[in-house]
């Protein structure tokens, strides 16, 4: 329980600021300002306010009362117990940045397992723990090329598959810096293939984002267009879905220069949109210009195993105008919480848990597609745990009947993708049960004759 200051503590930090009562503090504010009349209900006691939170709580429904069939970037993943049970320990909960490592070792170790799983899984060199999201941990992908080409190459080739957000991130962090070119991703038909993203690639291009598996959840081979990036001399960088990589070869195996992604998918919560983890491996070379921090490994002078800030380029540690980014965080609790999941799982349980999504998806893509009204789009090329279901009526309608069926339906990709009117991105999960995916397929059928 919240226990408020006593008079007289309140008394004594007065006293030791120099002043006399809690109004000086607020002196310097215009008189009109300082203390408004606010609209607030009469206070309550806190029986009756945490009958009020539970009153709330109870009218939203979430996917432990629904079958779940929305991802579009996040996904209902089963976490085991224990994550939640060892990142609730206030020694993990309570904990900021490891400035000190001298009484930081247990976090610093946490961060150095968490970089160690994550080049393991993405098959590069080094890792950092320090974005918001997938979104922000690609914008610093451009950040970084930009750096280093020295701001002498403009042009940033993104292909339509990548995460919407992604592309408008990556868009946000570049708006105040002249002659910046980001192309490719014009079109919103996703047919724009990998063919016509090789054609904009030049002398001048910086890098080229692609995602794997993309927004649409195909799954593309790369190697040919990070043959052709590289012959540009530019960086090939690839966002990831991480849970895919227990099934998929690794972005580093087919010649990615930097591997982003979201890291929600490694046992965080869906949380009403956060916080997640962003996820930034890069190779050896390009480690210097990586934003936010890195732990390294080392022995101290009696030769016991400790663990310190490698490289900390942010604003915290030099000077601000010498940061290759000024929008990172620690993230420590989130990369905690990614670590936990996939030491419990294991590399055999990553793999287990991808090919439980993946044969899911595919079982509830046939089911689909044999309904009269619908057409599965891109079936015949691979995909991981998402595909895009062409709907004879607008998907709202069909949302709104699914959820009358306790069913969350699929993202309605005409929010962003104008072109795909009547087009839903269906995500099926370990989570979701055979009699689920009937039930989805027996109520899209009866939309189809309504």
């Amino acid at each position: 329980m919240f226990t408020p200051h006593t008079d007289q503590e309140r008394d004594e930090m007065l006293h030791a600021v120099g002043v006399k009562h809690i109004e000086d503090l607020f002196k310097d504010i215009p008189k009109a300002y300082q203390f408004p009349k606010l609209n607030l209900p009469p206070a309550f006691t806190e029986i009756e306010i945490a009958a009020q939170l539970q009153d709330m709580a109870n009218a939203n429904e979430g996917t432990r009362d629904l079958a779940c069939f929305l991802g579009a970037g996040v996904y209902n993943h089963y976490i085991p117990a224990a994550v939640n049970a060892i990142t609730s320990r206030g020694e993990f909960l309570t904990a900021y940045t490891p400035y000190q490592p001298e009484i930081s070792q247990g976090t610093l170790q946490a961060i150095f397992e968490y970089q160690s799983m994550v080049t393991a899984l993405t098959g590069m060199d080094a890792a950092n723990a320090s974005h918001y999201d997938g979104a922000t941990a690609t914008a610093e992908a451009g950040i970084l090329a930009y750096h280093h080409f020295r701001g002498k190459r403009t042009k940033f080739v993104v292909s339509s598959g990548v995460h919407p957000d992604y592309r408008a991130t990556l868009r946000t962090y570049f708006s105040g810096y002249k002659d910046i070119n980001i192309c490719g991703d014009e079109s919103d038909d996703p047919t724009f293939g990998l063919d016509k993203i090789e054609k904009l690639i030049d002398n001048n291009t910086a890098i080229v984002v692609v995602a794997y598996p993309d927004f649409f959840g195909r799954v593309f081979d790369y190697a040919r267009l990070a043959q052709k990036t590289h012959e540009a001399g530019a960086l090939l960088v690839v966002a990831v879905n991480p849970l895919a990589l227990g099934l998929l070869k690794p972005p580093g195996s087919f010649g990615a220069d930097i591997v982003v992604g979201e890291g929600q998918p490694l046992g965080i919560p869906l949380s009403f949109g956060g916080p997640y983890l962003g996820i930034f491996a890069t190779k050896n070379e390009y480690v210097r210009k990586i934003a936010g921090r890195l732990v390294g490994e080392t022995v101290d002078q009696e030769g016991r195993r400790g663990y310190v800030l490698t490289l900390t380029a942010r604003e915290q540690h030099i000077r601000r105008e010498k940061a290759t980014s000024n929008i990172c965080t620690n993230q420590g609790l989130m990369a905690l919480t990614a670590t936990i999941y996939m030491s419990l799982l294991g590399k055999q349980g990553l793999r287990q848990v991808a090919e439980l999504c993946y044969h899911k998806a595919h079982y509830a893509a046939v089911k689909i597609n044999a309904i009269p009204g619908y057409s599965v789009k891109f079936l015949n090329t691979p995909f991981f745990n998402e595909f895009v279901v062409k709907c004879p009526k607008p998907v709202t309608d069909i949302n709104m009947h699914l959820l009358d069926h306790h069913i969350l339906g699929g993202y309605d990709l005409s929010e962003c993708y104008p072109g795909l009117k009547d087009h839903m991105l269906v995500a099926v999960t370990e989570m979701n049960t055979q009699d689920d995916i009937n039930s989805l397929a027996e109520v899209l059928e009866e939309v189809a004759h309504d």
